[in-house]
């Protein structure tokens, strides 16, 4: 006996978003967090954010570091990276997953323009966290996990060191 029922439309896919849209719309999401929680405009998504900054060669004067422009006295050069789902615990021991390499971006970014480095981690489904050095200390947020390669970073959750003083985001 034969059915005549169309199961096709039963299970429609969603559409894929592109990875880069993603790591853009990520990006003005955290800058508007930030806007938010700062009560400015300063922040915004860079335009030399993604493969712009490394395939076009700028004058000094023009360039800017990490994903966001954040206002002058801001400490940190930020890196935003959202999706990666293929990255999990076990990453932290592999010294070559793309989590490490996030961070040593980050650093090199964070060197140029003399701030502290900060990823902005989001995977889908998943609260977003922030990879600091260990150095930095918020108050706010009472719980952290160390990781460890050549240093040692602490990793928050991002809406708990939100919280902080403005003083340990400002100069």
């Amino acid at each position: 006996m034969k059915d005549n029922y169309d199961l096709t439309n039963l299970r429609k896919k969603t559409k894929r978003k592109n990875s880069r849209t993603k790591g853009s719309t990520f990006e003005r999401q955290i800058a508007k967090t930030f806007n938010d929680r700062f009560k400015t405009k300063e922040f915004s998504r860079s335009p030399g954010s993604g493969a712009f900054a490394t395939t076009h060669s700028l004058p000094e004067y023009l360039k800017i570091y990490g994903d966001l422009i954040t206002p002058k006295n801001f400490k940190y050069c930020i890196e935003c990276k959202k999706g990666y789902n293929n990255i999990n615990l076990y990453s932290l021991y592999n010294y070559s997953s793309d989590i490490w390499k996030f961070i040593e971006q980050c650093e090199k970014d964070s060197k140029k323009c003399d701030k502290i480095p900060m990823v902005i981690f989001k995977q889908d489904r998943q609260p977003t966290i922030a990879i600091v050095p260990k150095e930095v200390v918020f108050t706010e947020a009472e719980k952290y996990i160390e990781i460890h390669k050549n240093k040692t970073y602490k990793v928050y959750l991002f809406e708990e060191i939100l919280k902080d003083w403005d003083s340990m985001w400002l100069s």
